[in-house]
C-alpha cells in the first residue's frame, strides 16, 4: 500500500493509486449547507486534501477526467449537477509571510493572491474569452478582472481559501510587542485582509463569485473581520461532517490488517498494533452530539507508513511535524489561571466543562481581556488538544484530552510549570530510571517531596487530593517511548489511578509493568501541622493512625486490578504494584503490593 503521508493533492492520490478513504458522499451534503461556508479543524487534519477534492470535482477544465477521478467513488455513482461547472480559484494563507510591518504583510498578501490569479490565468487560458489584468500592487483589481472575464462565459467562480487564519494567528500569538498593532492594521478599518474579504463578500452579490469554501483552525479572525465578512455559515460542528477529516476505527483496522498481513503478523500482534493506534491517535469528536471518535489522519498515516516499512511500531508516536502544538499550551499556561486549566484537563475530575463552546472571540479577547476557563478550554478545542467528551448531568459540554499523544503535550507543559529547572528535571529522570531498575520507589518519593511538593503553597490545600498526587507522578514517570501510559484505566469495573504497560516492542528490555493507586490525607485529618509532618521519620510516618488504613485500602484495590490486568495480558505481564499515600503535600508513604 502507498500511504499519502504529507500529500494533500487529490488528483495525485487517485491517479497514482495511493491509499484513500472516500469522503465524497459529503459533497452533496455540503452543497445543501450553503454557498459560503466555514469549516474548522486542527492543524494537519486533512483540510487541504478536502479543498483539493472540491477543486477537482467542480473544476470545469477537468470535466474529461471526471470518470477517472470520481467514477469509483460515492459521488461518482450519483454526481450532483454542479460537478465540473466552475472556474476554481484557490488561496492558501499559510503561504503568506507574517513578518515585517503591517505594510509588508499586506504586500505579501497581495503578492500571494496575485500569484494565484496568475496560476489561474495560465491554467484556464484556453477557456477564458479575453486577457486578465494583474495589477502589480493591488490584488483586488486583479480579482475584479478575473470576475469580468468569467462573466463572459457560461460558468461562475468557486473560491477555496485554505488556512484563512494562519498568518493572522501567528501575529496574534507572536508574543512580540508589535504583534497586535500589525494585526489591527490588517483587520481594522481599511486593513488589507478586511478589504480583501469585503471584496469577496461583494463579489458574491451577483458579480460572478457563486461559492466560497473556507478552512481554518479557529474562528478568531472572522470574529475580528465583523462586517468585513459576516456571510459565511459555520459548518464545523455539523454531525454529518464529524469524520469528514479523519479516519474511523473500521477504516484504520482494515488498512492495518492489510499491512500486518504483509508483515506476517499474527491476529494478536495485529490487535496490539491497533490498540496502540487507538490509544495514541483516536478520540477526536467534532460535534456536540454523540458520535464515533475519529483518528488524527496525519498521525495515523505516519504510523502506518512506519509500520509498513519496518514491521514494528514507530518508537516516537508523535510526528515531529505536529510538535508546534506545544506552543498553544504554552500560551494558555502563560495566562492567569491558565496553568490550572491545564491541570484540570490532565486530572479530568471534575471534568473540564462549559455551557457553550465559544465561537466568537477575537484577538482583542486573546490579548487584553480577562480569560476565563471556558475561553481557554474553547481555544484548546479549536487547536486540537481538547475534544468533545459528552455532557455533564447538568447538560454542560465536557472537553477532554483526546488521546495519549495530546496528553503527552499536557504532561510536558505541566512538568515545565511545576519543575521549570532543567537540572531538576534531569534529576527526576535519574530517580525514575533508578526506580525502574530496582523497583525501589523511595528515590522517586524523595524527589517528589523535595522538589514537587515545594511548588505548592497553602492555597493549594483547598483542592488537593489524590488526583493532584497522581498528576505529579504522571508528569515525573511519563515515558511514551517505553510505555503505554494510561491514567485511570478501566479495570475490574473500577478505575486504577495510573498504569504503565510496557509497549509490545519494548518487552525485550528489563522494564516492569507498573500499577499505582494513590491516596491523600489532609493535614487537618491527621491532626498535624506541616512542620510536624516534615520532622517525622519514615517509621513514625507509617504509624500515623490515618495513614495505615489508606495504605490498606489502596493495597486492596490494587489486588483487584492486578487480577484484571493479568487476565488481559497473561504471561507477558511483569507487573509491580504500588500503593502511595500522601500526607498533605509534605510526605509520602509507599508500599509495594506483592
Amino acid at each position: 500500500m502507498k500511504f499519502p503521508y504529507g500529500i494533500s493533492d487529490f488528483h495525485k492520490l487517485i491517479t497514482e493509486d495511493y491509499f484513500y478513504v472516500d469522503r465524497t458522499d459529503r459533497i452533496p451534503v455540503i452543497e445543501e449547507m450553503g454557498e459560503q461556508l466555514l469549516f474548522l479543524r486542527p492543524r494537519r487534519f486533512g483540510k487541504s486534501l478536502w479543498l483539493s477534492t472540491l477543486a477537482n470535482y467542480y473544476d470545469v477544465a477537468r470535466a474529461g477526467e471526471f470518470e477517472r477521478l470520481f467514477g469509483h467513488l460515492a459521488v461518482g455513482q450519483n454526481p450532483t449537477p454542479r460537478h465540473n461547472q466552475y472556474f476554481v480559484l484557490r488561496w492558501d494563507f499559510s503561504l503568506v509571510a507574517a513578518y515585517g510591518d503591517a505594510n509588508e504583510i499586506a504586500q505579501a498578501l497581495h503578492r500571494h493572491v496575485n500569484g494565484r490569479i496568475q496560476d489561474f490565468v495560465t491554467y484556464y487560458q484556453q477557456m477564458l474569452p479575453g486577457p486578465i489584468e494583474i495589477h502589480p500592487t493591488d490584488a483586488l483589481v486583479s480579482l475584479q478582472s478575473v470576475l469580468t472575464a468569467i462573466s463572459q462565459t457560461p460558468h461562475k467562480l468557486y473560491l477555496l481559501i485554505d488556512e484563512y487564519d494562519n498568518f493572522a494567528n501567528e501575529l496574534a500569538m507572536s508574543g512580540q510587542p508589535t504583534g497586535k498593532a500589525r494585526y489591527d492594521a490588517l483587520l481594522r478599518g481599511e486593513g488589507a485582509l478586511k478589504t480583501l474579504f469585503k471584496a469577496v463578500k461583494g463579489a458574491t452579490s451577483g458579480f460572478g463569485l457563486d461559492r466560497v469554501f473556507i478552512t481554518g483552525v479557529s474562528p478568531i479572525v472572522l470574529s475580528d473581520l465583523t462586517s468585513g465578512y459576516n456571510s459565511a455559515r459555520n459548518i464545523y460542528l455539523q454531525p454529518a461532517l464529524n469524520d469528514l477529516c479523519g479516519f474511523t476505527e473500521v477504516e484504520i483496522a482494515d488498512a492495518l490488517s492489510q499491512v500486518a498481513d504483509a508483515c506476517r503478523f499474527s491476529a494478536s500482534q495485529t490487535a496490539e498494533a491497533l490498540e496502540m493506534m487507538r490509544t495514541f491517535y483516536n478520540g477526536y469528536r467534532f460535534c456536540e452530539e454523540p458520535a464515533p471518535p475519529v483518528y488524527n489522519p496525519t498521525l495515523a498515516l505516519y504510523f502506518m507508513q512506519e509500520f509498513q516499512q519496518n514491521c514494528r511500531n514507530p518508537s516516537h508516536m508523535l510526528d515531529s511535524n505536529l510538535a508546534m502544538d506545544r506552543g498553544k499550551l504554552a500560551y494558555i499556561a502563560s495566562l492567569p489561571d491558565g496553568g490550572q486549566v491545564l491541570l484540570d484537563a490532565v486530572q479530568e475530575e471534575p471534568p473540564l466543562a462549559l455551557s457553550v463552546l465559544a465561537d466568537r472571540f477575537g484577538v482583542e479577547d486573546m490579548l487584553t481581556a480577562a480569560k476565563d476557563a471556558p475561553f481557554m478550554a474553547s481555544f484548546l478545542y479549536y487547536f486540537g488538544v481538547l475534544t468533545f467528551g459528552g455532557r455533564t448531568s447538568l447538560g454542560h459540554l465536557i472537553l477532554r484530552i483526546p488521546n495519549l499523544v495530546a496528553r503527552k503535550l499536557y504532561v510536558e507543559r505541566v512538568q515545565d510549570m511545576l519543575l521549570p529547572d532543567v537540572r531538576a528535571q534531569d534529576a527526576g529522570r535519574q530517580a525514575t530510571d533508578q526506580f525502574l531498575l530496582s523497583g525501589d520507589l523511595g528515590p522517586v518519593c524523595a524527589f517528589v517531596e523535595q522538589r514537587y511538593f515545594r511548588v505548592f503553597d497553602n492555597r493549594d490545600y483547598r483542592w488537593a487530593n489524590e488526583l493532584t498526587v497522581k498528576t505529579v507522578f504522571l508528569t515525573l514517570l511519563f515515558n511514551d517511548i517505553a510505555y503505554i501510559m494510561d491514567s485511570e484505566p478501566a479495570l475490574a469495573r473500577a478505575y486504577a489511578d495510573l498504569s504503565m504497560i510496557v509497549r509490545p516492542e519494548m518487552r525485550q528490555y528489563a522494564l516492569p509493568d507498573l500499577l499505582f493507586e494513590f491516596k491523600y490525607v489532609a493535614l487537618s485529618e491527621a491532626g498535624m501541622t506541616a512542620e510536624q509532618v516534615r520532622g517525622l521519620t519514615a517509621e513514625t510516618l507509617r504509624a500515623v493512625p490515618v495513614v495505615a488504613p489508606r495504605v490498606a485500602e489502596a493495597t486492596a484495590r490494587l489486588a483487584e486490578y492486578r487480577t484484571a490486568l493479568q487476565a488481559k495480558y497473561g504471561d507477558r505481564l511483569r507487573l509491580r504494584c504500588y500503593a502511595v499515600v500522601s500526607l498533605g503535600f509534605e510526605r509520602l508513604v509507599w508500599e509495594e503490593c506483592r
